[in-house]
């Protein structure tokens, strides 16, 4: 936690118990296998944040310290990546909107929607093409 001014606040990486509970349902199950079992994957509740660290940080994934046990920058960018591919992250999306439509605490006055459409009749004209710069054979001078 940080403190600022007497008041604590949470890091934005860290997940509380109660947006774990939302989160956890949506990442997909990956059992052990019996034989040949490798290392044991890394808890994802703590990759999930080393995600979440990196994002807000800015830093690059192999630059990650192992000393915040978030596992490494590859574990991490390996989870993002299946995640990903299993459809996580719009679905975590649809939920925490749903949340925040039921406890009526999205503001939507500030928002702005644009959905002006142009249409392109025949495609944008061709330009020419451009003569080559690169190298190549020379003129005969003999």
């Amino acid at each position: 936690m940080i403190r600022r001014c007497g008041v604590a606040r949470r890091k934005p990486w860290d997940v509380d118990d109660e947006l774990w509970a939302v989160i956890e349902p949506l990442l997909p199950k990956v059992e052990r296998r019996v034989r040949h079992p490798g290392r044991k994957r890394h808890p994802d509740r703590l990759v999930f944040q080393g995600i979440l660290f990196l994002l807000n940080t800015g830093i690059a994934w192999e630059h990650l310290p192992q000393e915040l046990g978030f596992g490494s920058g590859m574990t991490c960018w390996r989870r993002l990546a299946e995640w990903t591919e299993a459809g996580v992250w719009p679905r975590l999306h649809e939920v925490l909107l749903a949340e925040l439509r039921g406890a009526n605490a999205l503001d939507f006055s500030r928002a702005a929607v644009d959905g002006s459409h142009i249409r392109a009749s025949k495609g944008a004209p061709r330009r020419d093409e451009a003569l080559s710069t690169g190298a190549g054979r020379a003129a005969n001078t003999t």
